[in-house]
């Protein structure tokens, strides 16, 4: 464990300009990104007498084993910068809100002649509209099935309008009138994009002059005395009631604010936001985050500096590309407390959105009212995880404590790494490396590998293939480390290996575990220490040992493992049917005569799958150009569809039809 002293700064070394700082671990990790008004006093708060420390800042320091600094101009630069580095070298003891694009929105194409409604998650597009975030996918889709009634815009995918134009025939939405049908030419593309203008509208909380619209249009359709047309505009106004009731009025018509509250413990903190747009909550949105450390900060004001930075920087960088009427950051921000640097907050704000962002702490009245209900929604959401985690927590910790005297091992192995070999009768060998960090999947860690020399004419060597997967994978990690840090990554972007595993895992019995042990001993790498898990048994075997370690069916020890080991085995099945799925599409219609790769790959595109292509016509499939009829039917009966043959018959020659009849005569 490195002592702080050994890496502390010369006394009087430390600038005293505002800057931002980070701390490395000795494999040049970084592992904390923080910042500071003045960087002497904030640095050297860290290597006061360790005691004194937070937990989890005495945790960061004994990690450590270097500290340095870049000084900025001004606070707003260190705000800019501090959020950049979080989230390009995502340390380890930062708090981070991961979950954001979780939620889903429901996202309008406006940049498609025919904009498509649909539920969406993942970073902004250009041209595109996004309404929520909602705190379920069902709640968009529920949504929608209200308000495609009143404005049937088109819902389906790319594939399926394209089929439905080729066929002329609407999907089941457009019979029932849940869509207007534009595929089939029902509503021209003006028409249609007005409607699902009129949409957005709606949901931008333009809502009383759709529902006066539609109440005026079945008075008048009554006095017509077209009951018909006025019951289904009653529906609709039905319709559009219960879809505003799921949207309630909280403040003032045009309030454009997110409301945030947080409720903490002395580790952990519940952080809730409410979405207020056109005076509606229109989304919800919760995380449960460890507390900041900074030392001589007060907590609630760097957990609010904090959230406020990566929560709308994360935003502003998902809305970069969106619609240019979506703002992710709105005009007020009510908060529970205001950090110390709240005025570069918000011009740090406003220069995101682009005009003036109020940040500030409601005091009386509606918005009073709402941050306690809001807060109120963080204590349960607190108390929730706590009664979830305590179980949690308390297993992997036993479940790594018995790991560890089980194998014998100096440490918790807070870092297990898995592989696993996936293939059919030796073709399509691939591998899968999953990561686990103090008992949980790390999944930006995870690795798949196309094994290259193991497999070979039909069959499979699973020695092999592993003796492979563990060279590839620990000859990158002693290369990194035999090279200097500032000439390998200077900015630690490139060092994905550089942090070995506590315990690497293969699955399969003594065989595999001597074949990984070996390529280790070969490499030189000493401190990690090798199992296998066997299937049948589930026994643990050690390499060198002519016996296995049988570990107790109920220790927490072997369900860790287990756990692990499955996920190996899922990541390793995905990615071979991948691999088996692109080679069946090629060779299936590989056999067909006069079918070359360009006409090939052309089928497949229009189609998109060969199940959609098993189900096509022969009238269909000579659509795609360079296709005729011979090469449509060959087609079909090369994915075993029997099909009447659309080629005419050849006209008879009647020179080898006498031949033939002389030599049957004979």
């Amino acid at each position: 464990m490195p002592d702080p002293s050994t890496y502390r700064p010369a006394p009087g070394s430390i600038p005293v300009e505002p800057g931002v700082y980070r701390f490395r671990d000795p494999h040049g990790r970084v592992i904390y990104v923080g910042k500071a008004k003045s960087l002497r006093p904030r640095l050297t708060s860290y290597f006061q007498d360790i005691s004194a420390l937070h937990p989890r800042t005495r945790q960061m320091v004994t990690t450590a084993a270097k500290v340095e600094w870049t000084v900025v101009n001004t606070e707003v630069e260190a705000l800019q910068l501090e959020y950049n580095w979080i989230k390009e070298f995502d340390p380890r003891f930062n708090v981070r809100y991961r979950d954001d694009k979780s939620y889903p929105v429901l996202a309008v194409t406006l940049n498609e002649e025919y904009p498509r409604l649909s539920v969406y998650r993942g970073p902004r597009r250009k041209g595109v509209r996004y309404f929520g975030p909602y705190s379920h996918a069902w709640a968009i889709r529920e949504t929608l099935d209200l308000l495609t009634r009143v404005f049937p815009a088109r819902t389906c995918s790319a594939g399926v309008f394209k089929r439905h134009s080729q066929i002329e025939r609407p999907c089941l939405l457009g019979y029932i009138d849940k869509c207007s049908a534009p595929c089939v030419g029902r509503v021209s593309a003006e028409e249609h994009r007005k409607i699902v203008l009129d949409f957005c509208d709606f949901l931008s909380g333009k809502t009383d002059r759709f529902a006066r619209e539609l109440e005026l249009e079945m008075n008048a359709a009554s006095a017509e005395l077209n009951f018909e047309r006025a019951a289904r505009l009653r529906d609709d106004i039905a319709a559009l009631k219960r879809a505003l009731e799921k949207q309630a009025v909280v403040l003032g018509d045009g309030t454009d604010a997110d409301v945030v509250a947080f409720a903490d413990d002395d580790l952990e903190a519940a952080v809730q936001v409410f979405h207020v747009r056109g005076g509606r909550v229109r989304g919800q949105r919760g995380w449960v985050v460890e507390k900041p450390s900074d030392p001589g900060e007060s907590a609630e004001g760097r957990l609010v500096e904090q959230f406020l930075t990566q929560f709308y920087g994360d935003q502003a960088e998902l809305g970069g590309a969106a619609d240019e009427s979506t703002n992710p950051v709105p005009r007020e921000v009510l908060v529970p407390c205001l950090p110390p640097n709240a005025d570069e907050l918000a011009d740090w704000l406003s220069g995101l959105r682009g005009s003036r962002v109020a940040l500030r702490v409601p005091r009386r009245g509606d918005k009073k009212a709402l941050a306690e209900t809001v807060h109120r929604n963080a204590k349960e959401a607190l108390q929730q995880h706590k009664l979830k985690r305590a179980g949690d927590f308390t297993a992997r910790s036993a479940a790594l404590q018995n790991i560890q005297e089980s194998l014998g091992l100096a440490d918790a192995p807070l870092r297990i790494e898995c592989v696993d070999i996936s293939h059919v009768q030796g073709t399509d060998v691939v591998a899968s490396m999953v990561v686990f960090e103090d008992g949980l999947p790390r999944k930006s860690d995870y690795r798949h590998f196309a094994i290259r020399e193991a497999a070979g004419e039909g069959r499979s060597d699973d020695v092999a293939s592993i003796a492979e997967v563990t060279r590839r994978r620990f000859a990158r990690h002693v290369h990194e480390q035999q090279q200097p840090l500032d000439e390998l990554a200077p900015e630690g972007k490139s060092r994905k290996f550089a942090y070995p595993p506590n315990l690497y895992v293969v699955d399969g019995g003594a065989p595999q575990v001597n074949a990984a042990q070996a390529v280790l001993d070969d490499l030189g790498v000493a401190d990690v220490a090798v199992i296998g898990l066997a299937k049948r048994l589930e026994e643990v075997w050690v390499p060198a040992e002519a016996e296995p370690l049988i570990l107790p069916r109920n220790s927490e020890g072997l369900y860790l493992l287990q756990r692990v080991r499955d996920e190996a085995h899922r990541f390793a099945i995905a990615y071979h049917r991948s691999k088996r799925s692109k080679r069946m599409t090629a060779s299936a219609l590989d056999s067909v005569p006069g079918l070359g790769e360009i006409r090939r790959k052309a089928l497949v595109s229009h189609f998109g799958s060969l199940a959609r292509l098993r189900q096509a016509s022969v009238e269909e499939i000579i659509t795609v150009p360079g296709i005729g009829t011979a090469t449509a039917a060959a087609v079909l009966e090369a994915l075993g569809v029997t099909v009447d043959s659309p080629v005419s018959a050849a006209p008879e020659d009647p020179v080898g039809k006498d031949q033939s009849a002389e030599q049957a005569t004979r």
